[in-house]
């Protein structure tokens, strides 16, 4: 399956350039959020694994409040216009919405996209930066902020025998530093307990608003 993406994918590629398109078509691959192996399918998917990891240094997978069950693939290609690298802007799917609003041109109703960002310079490569903050929901609410991600108490199932991943729940507040520890390991909550009550006030006013982002 995996071949067989990378093929597709790579025939799109190659139809633009061919067709000398390139240069004007702005090219974005996403995908679904979390890794998961056994979700019900009897395809021997945990059995032919050899080692694979998946998630690789992420913790826990799909349906799972850790970043192995939130992030996403996201690679953006635009010849002349976006050069190759590596960005650390903070973004979602939902900002697709108003960053491509933005680069064609367009005014969103204000009604619409209340929680999509104009990320549209952090796809250029124009800026590092992306959006403020990011709110995540996988069975309970996680904030980002910077190099933080908050996740608010949750006395759900800590972990799901079914597809082998922990969930993140815990009746206890969790806090990571992602820049420093990728794979959440090590639970902050205690030591930054400041930034837990900033972080959770602002999950707060966040939920209270229904929105993300100003009018």
């Amino acid at each position: 399956m995996i071949v067989q993406l990378d093929w597709c994918v790579g025939e799109v590629l190659r139809t633009l350039d061919e067709l000398a398109l390139a240069e004007n078509t702005i090219v974005i691959f996403t995908s679904d959020n979390g890794p998961v192996v056994d979700d019900g399918y009897k395809d021997q998917a945990v059995e032919l694994l050899d080692g694979h990891k998946p998630a690789g240094p992420l913790r826990g997978g799909k349906y799972s409040a850790f970043d192995a069950g939130t992030r996403v693939p996201f690679l953006v290609r635009w010849p002349g216009r976006v050069q190759p690298g590596v960005s650390e802007a903070l973004l979602c799917q939902i900002d697709l919405l108003s960053s491509m609003a933005a680069l064609t041109g367009q005014k969103l109703d204000s009604q619409a996209g209340p929680d999509s960002f104009d990320v549209s310079a952090a796809l250029l490569a124009k800026s590092p930066a992306g959006r403020d903050h990011l709110v995540e929901h996988a069975g309970t609410l996680s904030l980002i902020k910077g190099d933080w991600k908050y996740i608010e108490p949750s006395r759900g199932a800590k972990f799901n025998a079914n597809t082998n991943t922990e969930l993140g729940n815990d009746p206890q507040a969790q806090l990571y530093n992602l820049k420093d520890d990728l794979g959440e390991k090590q639970n902050l909550a205690a030591k930054r307990p400041e930034i837990v009550k900033a972080m959770a006030a602002m999950l707060a006013r966040i939920r209270s608003d229904g929105r993300t982002r100003a009018p």
